[in-house]
């Protein structure tokens, strides 16, 4: 998984939990879930400046609710934890034993 991100506001430490973008031709601020990746024109916060924010006068906020769904694992990811854990109990087979001197067509060599 990528690095945890921080909140864009200056010194603030917490780890981004929403992502802001501005829609300069329609006044709007649009606040959703974190992005998958960071743009540049796009701001990341955390959940303390995401529930505070404010836009200019005349602006209108879109708060986008996360899709509850996505939040938790899905079901590939579930079973590819499942195959790994079987995987990983399954016992490793012996290795063959080397054969012995004079034993199953072992060869000397002459000189």
């Amino acid at each position: 998984m990528s690095p945890m991100r921080r909140c864009s506001r200056s010194a603030c430490p917490r780890t981004a939990v929403a992502t802001l973008t501005y829609v300069y031709a329609d006044s709007t601020a649009v606040l959703g879930p974190l992005a998958t990746y960071a743009e540049p024109h796009s701001y990341d916060l955390c959940a303390e400046h995401s529930e505070r924010l404010v836009a200019p006068r005349g602006w209108e906020v879109i708060r986008l609710a996360p899709d509850p769904a996505a939040l938790g694992p899905s079901n590939d990811d579930l079973l590819a934890l499942a195959d790994a854990v079987r995987e990983a109990g399954r016992r490793p087979e012996p290795a063959p034993a080397p054969p012995v001197a004079g034993e199953g067509g072992a060869r000397r060599g002459h000189l």
